[in-house]
């Protein structure tokens, strides 16, 4: 069985996007492909069982047949850590993700999503660096866009996982303007292997991923929808009582010229708010509560990192 150990140089730097592409794109090319959260930060209860999110979402977008008590070994619920300090945690946490791991035995490759940067999880004896260590997988860095930046990271993490005896296998760099950068994933590539550290592929930046959804709006405003939609007359979309729907037919227009969705009567306290975009463009939304503000410049914290496409991962990827 091949491994992978995908870690990051810090939150929300599209971790779990690649993650979703790689695990897609293995199992495109035909490989039993396994995936495993070894320690989470984040515990959701899914079927009356307690896991890592991420594990959650995996499982429910590819039909993955392990258990959680497999694909999120440990998690750690608010008040573990004060515990684990303490010594109130006397169970082998290291042995739990051991005897996980070996449940992916007859798999072609098992992908390893990490948490944050190298030294996250450090606190309770399992950072990325320990655990990408004790289960042997090479690592590939996760980091954001720009130059000197994503480099300075990646080389920090690498650091930190080659003191464990960890391989870094490579980087691969998310939310890169490559349009308005010409030559950047060159000056990547150049500016990584002075460290030895193989450029792997690049994710382009996507505006519309770091925008709030409407369902991310109304949990943070606690407000509510009212289904009172017009749209151009012409467009022949019918009007529906679903607002889901209502989108999914809009998506399907390609001749509208601008497309003026008034889904103005959803209501922020006593202010209401108005969505208009023209067709084919992300929705930039502000409003305010409070004094907050909402923008895709500040997205709330639980939209996740853009990236939109599988990375570009050359055939003869070193892992």
């Amino acid at each position: 069985m091949r491994q992978l150990y995908l870690a990051a140089t810090g939150q929300n730097r599209g971790k779990t996007t690649t993650a979703l592409g790689l695990v897609d794109g293995f199992r495109r090319r035909g490989l039993h492909t396994g995936f495993i959260k070894p320690v989470g930060q984040r515990t959701v209860i899914d079927d009356g069982e307690p896991a890592d999110e991420d594990a959650v979402l995996m499982r429910s977008i590819f039909d993955l047949p392990e258990s959680y008590a497999v694909m999120s070994p440990v998690h750690i619920p608010r008040g573990f850590t004060k515990a684990y300090i303490a010594g109130q945690v006397v169970e082998d946490l290291g042995g739990r993700i051991r005897d996980a791991q070996r449940q992916f035995a007859d798999h072609d490759v098992l992908l390893i999503e990490g948490t944050g940067h190298a030294g996250v999880g450090a606190v309770i004896g399992l950072s990325n660096a320990v655990v990408a260590g004790m289960l042997g997988a090479p690592a590939v860095i996760v980091s954001e866009g720009g130059v000197g930046r994503p480099i300075d990271e990646i080389v920090l993490n690498a650091a930190h996982f080659a003191a464990h005896g960890v391989r870094v296998a490579g980087a691969i760099v998310n939310k890169v303007r490559i349009a308005e950068q010409p030559g950047i994933e060159d000056t990547l590539r150049r500016g990584l292997e002075r460290h030895g550290i193989p450029l792997l592929g690049v994710l382009p930046y996507r505006p519309i991923l770091s925008n709030p959804t409407l369902g991310m709006i109304l949990e943070g405003v606690r407000g509510r929808v009212e289904h009172r939609i017009r749209l151009l007359p012409d467009a022949g979309i019918r009007l529906g009582g679903d607002l889901e729907v209502l989108l999914d037919q809009v998506a399907q227009v390609r001749e509208l010229p601008a497309l003026r969705l008034l889904a103005g009567e959803t209501e922020f306290g006593r202010e209401r708010g108005t969505i208009a975009a023209p067709l084919g463009q992300p929705v930039g939304l502000r409003c305010r509560r409070g004094g907050g503000g909402l923008s895709q410049s500040s997205p709330p914290s639980a939209a996740r990192s853009g990236g939109s496409s599988r990375p570009r991962i050359p055939s003869g990827a070193p892992w």
